[in-house]
């Protein structure tokens, strides 16, 4: 137990296994991985700067979309130029405090996530169930409100995971098998009792996931009733289009993270488990832009008539 202790002190870097390749893999790989997260962050950009200088987007469901792409350009910032460095100049230390660091806004982001896409699944209730009183209910105020619910929820519940997670002591390896700091990869070395860390975090875990995929279904089962009730088929195709790509994003989103989290976080990450992180932790915030947005009618519009100005100008 001695022994245990001092070497549990004396671990104050972890190391990031990441994707052990040869060296032309690892680079072919930086190629892409610095690819996509430039694509990611110009996107993403490119939505908020729309949402913000144009008046005609100034509407409930636009308004969450440019916090999602606020939340989506810092979501692959925690974890990607980690993930560069690795690839490129092959530092794969990390400190204790830097982990620490990076798991809880990762954490925290994850989570807020989760709320924000069942507010906007509300936001689509109210607008196809009770279209006369969206702009009653739907008020700005209101608005503001349920943004910043999401994002304290979503940073309340990362404290208290890293908290307990922070707790627990390393003395079996300070090798991480993953591209990042992540809950499951990190109790797999502790060395001290950690059954109170693994139940708060698993517990918050269905709680934050569960509760608003709960909330989603519930909106999703009122305005699917409404749709069926619409006697015409434009009617019925033109309620639903509005709510097709976040219910897409939803079940990318939740069918990734379920698998990933709503588990004993003792299993083993597994290199396919890293597979499925790239999937919701790089993949999908390059996706989530082109689904929301830049498919949408009225952002296209507004898009090529700012690149027509702009090549019709002097």
């Amino acid at each position: 137990m001695e022994d245990n202790a001092n070497i549990s002190r004396s671990i104050s870097t972890f190391i990031l296994l990441g994707f052990p390749t040869s060296r032309p893999v690892q680079i072919l790989l930086f190629l892409i991985f610095l690819l996509i997260y430039l694509l990611t962050i110009a996107e993403n950009l490119l939505i908020i700067i729309l949402i913000w200088t144009n008046s005609k987007l100034h509407k409930p469901m636009y308004f969450f979309l440019g916090h999602l792409s606020f939340l989506e350009t810092w979501y692959v910032t925690v974890t990607v130029p980690k993930l560069l460095s690795i690839f490129i100049v092959e530092n794969r230390e990390i400190s204790l405090v830097s982990c620490m660091l990076q798991l809880y806004f990762f954490i925290a982001l994850v989570c807020t996530e989760c709320v924000l896409l069942a507010v906007m699944a509300f936001d689509r209730y109210v607008a196809i169930c009770n279209p006369l009183h969206y702009v009653t209910i739907m008020n700005w105020n209101f608005c503001v409100l349920l943004a910043l619910g999401s994002w304290f929820t979503g940073f309340l519940i990362s404290v208290i995971k890293v908290y307990y997670i922070s707790r627990v002591t390393f003395c079996h390896s300070n090798v991480i098998n993953h591209f990042y700091c992540d809950i499951s990869p990190i109790l797999n070395i502790a060395c001290t009792d950690m059954k109170l860390a693994e139940l708060v975090d698993f517990v918050l875990a269905l709680l934050i996931l569960l509760v608003p995929l709960l909330l989603t279904f519930v909106s999703y089962s009122c305005i699917l009733n409404t749709v069926i009730s619409i006697p015409t088929s434009n009617g019925k195709q033109k309620a639903f289009s509005t709510c097709t790509s976040h219910l897409v994003v939803v079940i990318i989103f939740y069918a990734a993270t379920l698998f990933m989290y709503a588990r004993p976080n003792r299993a083993r990450a597994v290199d396919y488990n890293k597979l499925v992180s790239v999937i919701y932790t790089v993949i999908t915030p390059l996706l989530n832009p082109v689904i929301y947005c830049l498919r949408n009618k009225e952002v296209q519009q507004i898009l090529s008539k700012m690149l027509h100005l702009k090549n019709s100008g002097p």
